[in-house]
């Protein structure tokens, strides 16, 4: 395994931590009374379009896991317009996943949407990135010892984060301190969000650290 590989990574995830952290500040200059919390589903929507864009940005530069095959101008139209019907209806599926859990079913309806938003930036438009709309490629990288690269592994820890913050950010809302930020959904937007932000950093060293006894096939 290269390690010029994984600096590349942990350039990518750095880059992509950064961008969360600018999301959070650089509007203040611009909105007037901009806050994470005051104004969270305005903080929501920046977010989730400086990741996703960065994101896309990132996979066209340095193109981790490019086909040997040169594609038809027709091919890579229809294979967009097939990223964006997945993300559509990986918002929905998560929008009606969050309801399930609790969430408020006809209340509060835009901010749990934009929440789905949020999580389906961190996690399935990573997978469309990298894996493009192929559902077979999806389980397989998600099954046990189903990564075939770094980039593979480094979304598994970040997917995984994503959710598992999400969750846990929703152990304070029924909590009765009294604190702004118990409002829905903003414990469990930034458990998300820290939780991505965590996996980022996590990926690039675990696998570093166990860059020994990764040995990906092809398969």
């Amino acid at each position: 395994m290269r390690e010029a590989e994984i600096r590349r990574l942990l350039a990518a995830n750095l880059l992509c931590a950064l961008a969360i952290v600018l999301a959070a500040v650089v509007p203040a200059f611009f909105l007037d009374g901009f806050s994470v919390l005051g104004t969270h589903l305005t903080w929501l929507c920046v977010c989730s379009v400086c990741v996703a864009t960065l994101n896309i940005i990132l996979h066209l530069v340095l193109k981790p896991n490019q086909s040997p095959k040169r594609r038809s101008f027709a091919h890579k139209i229809s294979r967009f317009l097939k990223c964006c019907i997945y993300f559509l209806v990986s918002c929905i599926l998560f929008h009606a996943i969050i309801v399930l859990y609790g969430a408020p079913l006809i209340e509060l309806v835009t901010e749990t949407f934009l929440f789905a938003v949020l999580l389906s930036t961190f996690t399935t438009l990573q997978c469309l990135c990298l894996l493009g709309p192929n559902i077979q490629a999806w389980i397989r990288v998600f099954s046990k010892n189903g990564a075939m690269s770094i980039w593979e592994s480094s979304l598994q820890i970040t997917s995984m984060c994503s959710i598992l913050g999400a969750w846990f950010g929703a152990f304070p809302i029924p909590l009765d301190w009294d604190r702004p930020w118990q409002v829905w959904p903003i414990s469990c937007s930034l458990g998300a969000t820290f939780g991505y932000m965590a996996g980022l950093i996590i990926a690039p060293l675990w696998i570093h650290w166990n860059r020994k006894q990764l040995t990906y096939k092809s398969r």
